[in-house]
């Protein structure tokens, strides 16, 4: 009896051990595709950031010598500073409307309860499905038949529509986490829808809100398949880096390129922060 037990016992005993070191390489393992991956999608930062320093006159890896020469060619260069002024006021103007559009159509997805509401939301989320190309087409289209096309203000209407999916997206799940009693509560001591939304609904919100923007103009700034179908004369930062590769391997685009790798970081870690700070706010509520 008592060698029985003793058996039962190491064999409990080994299929723990063998349980914690399958667990143990499965962790292993995890970490070592994770790295693997994070690697790969660093390293062509890794390898763009050195370059944009180099002296040559040519792309070359390991970079030669060291020198700010194509970022101040960049600055300097009409060209440049008109198609990032194209591009931060298109972002700009575009990424706020969406922010407006995209926030009333967010709360009334949520909160509304009429019929057909989920075939709406797919609506309003459809441009992150369809193909660049096929939106580009549609794009072309819809502005050549009321005459924007290769205008600014068409330029603006297609990189509205770009935003507005992100902030649905991010403005119903901030939505749909704020207890809707509050609201109830507001109305029933005499506030008006407007009065709600500005002092009870938005001063919330604020954290998703600055997030779903930032999304929206990172998505106009980045945008280069679009913009190429119906921008026309209009150069925009993207547009212009894609036609003077098309031309030459320059290396003044490494420098730009290392320009916008900074600002998405920078704009990473304030979403981040705004998420977090968002989180805290729906726990307090």
């Amino acid at each position: 009896m008592t060698a029985r037990i003793s058996t039962l016992q190491l064999s409990t005993s080994s299929s723990i051990h063998a349980d914690l070191l399958i667990r143990r390489i499965n962790k292993l393992a995890l970490a070592v595709v994770s790295i693997g991956a994070l690697l790969f999608l660093l390293l062509p930062a890794l390898i763009v950031i050195p370059m944009s320093f180099s002296e040559s006159t040519s792309l070359r890896f390991p970079p030669e010598g060291f020198s700010f020469r194509w970022y101040i060619q960049v600055f300097s260069d009409p060209l440049w500073i008109s198609a990032i002024k194209t591009s931060v006021v298109l972002a700009l103007i575009s990424s706020s409307l969406a922010l407006i559009l995209g926030s009333l159509a967010a709360y009334g997805l949520t909160r509304g309860t009429f019929k057909g509401r989920d075939l709406l939301q797919s609506n309003f989320i459809s441009p992150l499905i369809i193909p660049a190309v096929i939106l580009s087409v549609a794009l072309y289209l819809a502005l050549a038949f009321v005459g924007l096309l290769g205008s600014f203000a068409g330029l603006l209407i297609a990189h509205t529509i770009l935003g507005v999916p992100y902030v649905v997206l991010i403005m119903s799940v901030a939505i749909r986490s704020f207890d809707s009693r509050i609201e109830q509560v507001a109305f029933t001591l005499g506030a008006s829808w407007h009065t709600m939304l500005l002092r009870v609904l938005l001063p919330n919100l604020l954290p998703s809100a600055l997030a779903a923007w930032i999304f929206a103009f990172v998505t106009s700034f980045d945008e280069v398949v679009v913009t190429k179908f119906i921008a026309g004369t209009y150069e925009t930062v993207p547009k212009k880096m894609f036609n003077e590769l098309v031309l030459q391997v320059n290396p003044v685009i490494t420098a730009l390129a290392t320009v916008l790798i900074v600002i998405s970081l920078i704009l990473i870690a304030i979403v981040a922060k705004l998420n977090q700070k968002a989180r805290a706010n729906t726990s307090y509520v």
